[in-house]
């Protein structure tokens, strides 16, 4: 006589409040999955991140770290709240240091975020292409990177805050080298073989 298959278990989602969730629901909910967002109200899990993702975000962590002034933080991964309904988890933040709290701190606020970067996965096209851009400008974020994957390379998507319009002026793709004035002296070597250790 042959084993008993038995189903797996259904997961539990959480089910959303009448209105959707808040910001504060994310530091309250049990068991959400790690990098869990929050856009419009609804929770955007995100998919198991690529080995193109994760070196991205660490050449672009350590040259930040690098180049940045005293005064400005490098945060990875840590949500930033919009508003009431939004809570979206840039990949880097560059912040006024006055802005980190204490080390129980899990989200930050708009005003003390001076550069977001956000690298594109397959499962987060359209939320880095178009829905965060928009909702970081908003915000009043000064300055935006979105990096993208060409072929293994990293081609990095510069924008600038225009005061006037409150959106994006798009001011170059960097491939190879990161060389800009603002928000701060920066020069990363987008090559550096050292980035896939």
């Amino acid at each position: 006589m042959g084993a008993v298959m038995t189903a797996a278990p259904e997961p539990t989602w959480p089910v959303p409040p009448e209105g959707g969730w808040t910001a504060d629901d994310l530091d309250r909910l049990p068991n959400l999955p790690p990098h869990t967002e929050l856009i419009d109200g609804s929770l955007v899990f995100v998919s198991p991140r690529a080995l193109f993702h994760i070196y991205a975000i660490r050449l672009l962590e350590y040259g930040l770290l690098r180049a940045r002034p005293d005064d400005l933080a490098v945060l990875r991964e840590m949500t930033v709240t919009l508003g009431r309904k939004d809570r979206p988890e840039p990949d880097l933040l560059v912040v006024s240091r006055e802005s980190v709290g204490s080390d129980r701190q899990t989200t930050q606020q708009p005003d003390g975020v001076v550069l977001a970067v956000e690298v594109v996965s397959p499962d987060s096209v359209e939320r880095d292409r178009e829905v965060k851009p928009r909702k970081y400008a908003a915000a009043g974020f000064r300055h935006f990177w979105r990096v993208e994957n060409e072929q293994g390379e990293l081609a990095v998507h510069v924008y600038e805050l225009d005061a006037a319009t409150g959106s994006y002026a798009p001011m170059g793709i960097h491939r190879g080298k990161l060389l800009l004035d603002l928000p701060f002296p920066i020069d990363i070597d987008l090559t550096d073989p050292r980035r896939w250790l």
